[in-house]
């Protein structure tokens, strides 16, 4: 916070809104300071509406609420990939990996004769 602006005038505050001024204050200091990229969205009346009325229902900020759905979207579709790019070192592994032979877990046989019991 090399360059952080001074806290609010504070005369005239009891102790308690003294604490929670300066609280506040420092919270988006370092708030600021970690969240250093700025998005800037534009976005349809209706999608704002439904958005910030979900955001409310969760009790979250719009920003973290916005921000929690794209990454969550964001990991989902990293982890759907189909086409992954290794080294030669890692793909030789894992293509000993692949041409191993299955290993049979103890009791795998039984467990899968025996009867469901869902039946």
């Amino acid at each position: 916070m090399d360059n952080a602006p001074s806290p609010p005038n504070l005369a005239g505050c009891r102790a308690g809104q003294l604490a929670v001024v300066c609280v506040y204050w420092l919270h988006t200091q370092v708030m600021a300071e970690l969240k250093d990229i700025r998005w800037t969205l534009r976005v349809t009346e209706p999608a704002d509406r439904v958005v910030r009325e979900a955001a409310r229902a969760a009790h979250r900020n719009l920003t973290d609420f916005v921000v929690g759905a794209a990454v969550g979207e964001a990991e989902r579709v990293l982890a759907d990939r189909t086409r992954f790019v290794l080294d030669e070192p890692v793909w030789k592994e894992f293509l000993e990996l692949l041409d191993r032979p299955a290993s049979e877990p103890a009791g795998l046989r039984e467990l899968l004769a025996s009867a469901s019991v869902f039946e």
